[in-house]
């Protein structure tokens, strides 16, 4: 080694260490574009209001606003970045658990399976309560999972990337294929069921909100506590067991947390796509492959990105509104087209 190369490599901490500062700096960047987003959510609409409306309208104190910004505008902003934070969050565990960088809820069909459980729910059986949705999304999202898994393991490799993803996109059609067959004959729910398939999260209420808390709880805390795991399971099953990870245990454990954050999301607002796909690939890029520092940073990245959507597609359309599932659509497929055209994708 020269000594310009030893001077240049005691100037440059190592990465690991790099990967510290970056995390250090995105998580209070990322907080700071939470609570802009926030406002943002906030001040713009059919109508846009100023900061200090807002502020006192949430006081009370302009009765007016206070019914605009409390009773319509606040709950859609926390609905916005709960199920964003719950999508990013669960795509990031996908992709660590399937060591696929095409993994997401909606490619992998777990969305679809979550909806289509939601609609024989509501068709078949007259179900109405939010509680049930959930149980019922929950309980979709984890047998469409179940089947993605099955059907991606036949054939020799296993379970690879790209036969998890094609499994995954196949299911997705099949399953919104009889979603569809189911709501046709039915007109009295059809419009509803069909507004609420775009994803958004428009007409949201802390009614609505206070049954999904537990889910969404279940979910962080199963996946937070897999972040150890997952990066074992990034060296490949034999080498985390080595290293002394029960790999079964934790493939069910991160599989779980991850399903039931977009069961969570999609049984209110709908399956809303490619949240889970987009931000675990921009936060990787920040942190590196650490689990540890990727999972909360996905899930403030959600966050964040499902309330610019949101926000977006209220200024686009207004006084109309775009939902927030059509403009994560938008921003989303040119990255996935991007993703599976990379030189990489050959090695799937």
């Amino acid at each position: 080694m020269t000594s310009a190369q030893g001077a240049l490599n005691q100037q440059q901490p190592p990465a690991d260490q790099r990967r510290r500062l970056n995390g250090g700096v995105a998580l209070p960047l990322l907080v700071v574009l939470l609570v802009l987003a926030v406002m943002l959510s906030l001040v713009f609409g059919a109508r846009d209001v100023s900061w200090a409306d807002v502020v006192g309208g949430v006081s009370g104190s302009n009765e007016t606003l206070g019914q605009a910004v409390v009773q319509m505008r606040l709950p859609r902003t926390v609905l916005a970045a709960l199920a964003g934070a719950a999508l990013g969050l669960s795509g990031a565990v996908m992709q660590g658990l399937t060591r696929n960088p095409l993994a997401d809820p909606g490619i992998l069909g777990v969305n679809a399976g979550a909806a289509m459980a939601v609609v024989v729910a509501v068709a078949w059986f007259n179900l109405q309560s939010m509680t049930g949705f959930l149980w019922a999304a929950s309980a979709g999202a984890a047998l469409a999972a179940t089947f993605v898994y099955a059907v991606g393991s036949l054939g020799r490799g296993g379970a690879t990337p790209l036969k998890l993803a094609l499994a995954g996109a196949a299911t997705s059609v099949a399953l919104a294929s009889l979603t569809l067959a189911i709501i046709l004959p039915r007109g009295d729910i059809a419009g509803g069921i069909q507004l609420w398939q775009i994803g958004g999260v428009g007409g949201a209420t802390f009614e609505a909100i206070r049954p999904m808390l537990p889910f969404l709880c279940a979910g962080l805390l199963l996946a937070l506590v897999s972040a150890k795991g997952l990066n074992m399971l990034a060296l490949g099953d034999e080498a985390a067991t080595m290293l002394g990870a029960r790999v079964a245990r934790l493939r069910i454990i991160a599989a779980l947390g991850a399903v039931l954050l977009a069961a969570a999301a999609t049984a209110i607002c709908g399956p809303i796509g490619f949240v889970g796909l987009v931000v675990p690939h921009a936060c990787r890029l920040i942190v590196g492959v650490d689990h540890r520092l990727l999972l909360p940073l996905s899930a403030l990245s959600g966050a964040v990105l499902l309330l610019c959507a949101d926000v977006l597609g209220r200024l686009l359309a207004r006084p109309a509104e775009l939902e927030a599932g059509v403009v994560t659509a938008f921003l989303g497929a040119p990255i996935f087209i991007a993703i599976v055209r990379r030189k990489r994708i050959r090695e799937l």
